[in-house]
């Protein structure tokens, strides 16, 4: 798995252009013509703390560039971080998120980061299906053996009376 690039804007202009923001297309509501966010910015709209957005950096999921001690998010960190977010939100660990973005930059239009991300999403949905599974047959057994705690229950408060 190809290591994220943190090539300095400067030397990659495209890394911090419109030309990444369709990461995850169809996910960006709400950038119109912005390039450039403050970590202010993204707290706000993703409902996360400057901490979470510093600890996505440290593990390398987002690359905002410095003005000083300021951070500045480009749209590509942006996507990123809905990214993110959207997949922690389905069960996806940090590194699987990590590995799925990774792919991005590959250059092969996307197709390889397609392909893992569905094969990934379809596996998660099978496990989630299987775990519904799970859940509704502790339920149903609960639920059976309630009803009998509560008719035994219901038996001895009966000869007490």
């Amino acid at each position: 798995m190809p290591a994220l690039d943190h090539a300095s804007p400067a030397a990659d202009p495209s890394r911090r252009a419109g030309a990444d923001s369709d990461l995850v297309a169809g996910l960006d509501g709400g950038a119109a013509g912005r390039d450039v966010f403050s970590i202010r910015d993204l707290t706000k709209e993703f409902g996360v703390s400057a901490r979470t957005l510093r600890f996505y950096e440290e593990k390398r999921l987002l690359d905002p560039r410095r003005n000083g001690e300021q951070r500045l998010y480009s749209r590509r960190d942006r996507a990123r971080l809905r990214y993110v977010l959207m997949g922690k939100s389905v069960g996806f660990s940090l590194e699987e998120v990590r590995e799925m973005l990774d792919l991005y930059d590959l250059g092969d239009g996307q197709r390889r980061q397609l392909r893992v991300a569905l094969a990934k999403f379809q596996e998660r949905v099978v496990r989630l299906e299987r775990q519904r599974t799970d859940i509704d047959r502790a339920i149903a057994e609960l639920t059976r053996a309630s009803l009998q705690v509560q008719s035994m229950l219901a038996d001895r408060t009966k000869d007490e009376d």
